[in-house]
């Protein structure tokens, strides 16, 4: 396992999604290296259509070509959505996608979420899908989910989808041999070590308990699982 201190940096994350756009835009297969993305992305929508409003005002963190802020504006009818990713190509195609989808205007912000700086109590909600694993130590972790709480109005919808780990060793084996299976019937033993070494290589996951607890200690009164596979899974937050 690759130590934290030798990890990716920002700048080696943002060059390889980059050139990863075209995997990220269709949200008839969601992201097919992650299991049950198309479900997750379903669960995500329809969660954000019970709590929200038409026009809410939306983040979507780590945006990549858009799926999430696209899912829920189908369920929705209309949105205010601010787009966040580290992939300035990311964020053009996402912006393009939505101008297509008939949403007059849409903010785009390239920055790393640990950077990111938004008004108190000034978004309806959030969406975060595959982005907070690539958070370090416990004080980046710490830093992010109090930021989100400060953002959010009161009542205000923060919803995680992304790889999460067991805290349990012999627990976590057998959820990342669910995910090697899979893997292997997607695309073989190769796409399979691909897929595991750039997740060992860039990214620091956490256990469903670990942010659920940090959610709770931030502020946010209510927290719950939507939906997991293995190791990925999808939550919802509610200042």
């Amino acid at each position: 396992m690759t130590p934290l201190h030798a990890k990716s940096t920002i700048e080696e994350i943002r060059t390889r999604f980059d050139g990863e756009v075209e995997r990220f835009s269709d949200l008839n297969t969601g992201q097919e290296a992650a299991m049950d993305s198309v479900a997750v992305l379903d669960v995500i929508a329809r969660a954000a259509a019970a709590r929200l409003a038409p026009g809410a005002r939306v983040l979507d963190l780590g945006c990549g070509a858009g799926n999430y802020t696209l899912r829920i504006l189908r369920e929705l009818g209309s949105i205010d959505p601010i787009l966040v990713d580290l992939s300035r190509p990311m964020l053009d195609r996402a912006r393009a996608r939505l101008a297509e989808a008939g949403v007059p205007r849409v903010t785009t912000i390239q920055a790393d979420l640990r950077e990111l700086a938004m008004e108190q109590g000034s978004l309806d909600a959030i969406v975060s899908g595959a982005v907070l694993h690539h958070l370090r130590e416990d004080a980046d972790w710490e830093h992010v989910f109090s930021r989100l709480h400060l953002w959010l109005r009161p009542g205000g919808l923060l919803l995680v989808a992304d790889l999460v780990v067991c805290d349990d060793p012999a627990l976590n084996r057998v959820m990342w041999d669910r995910y090697g299976e899979y893997l292997v019937r997607r695309g073989g033993e190769a796409y399979r070590d691909a897929v595991f070494g750039y997740i060992d290589h860039e990214d620091t996951p956490r256990s469903f308990p670990y942010q659920l607890d940090l959610l709770k200690r931030v502020g946010f009164r209510f927290c719950d699982v939507l939906h997991r596979n293995s190791l990925f899974g999808c939550y919802a937050a509610i200042k």
